[in-house]
């Protein structure tokens, strides 16, 4: 079993730790349907990045979830 050879000093091992901190997650706004998203990743709720539909999110769905995920879509395009 290892055994440290000198005493850590209180700013040595603050100074180890400074870097284990938790990074604070930044969110984008989909410019498609307005929910916050990370960057550089597809909006899993309109399913489109960078202006291309790249995941068919309404295939997966079914008839009903469908239409009502459609008016979803259409109010956050065309906020009144």
């Amino acid at each position: 079993m290892a055994v440290p050879r000198h005493k850590h000093t209180r700013s040595k091992v603050g100074q180890s730790r400074m870097h284990k901190n938790i990074k604070h997650v930044y969110l984008n706004v989909c410019p498609k349907c307005k929910k916050p998203v990370l960057s550089h990743t597809v909006c899993l709720n309109c399913g489109f990045y960078k202006g291309k539909e790249v995941i068919n999110v309404l295939a997966k769905l079914t008839k009903k979830e469908q239409k009502i995920k459609q008016k979803e879509i259409k109010t956050a395009e065309n906020p009144k």
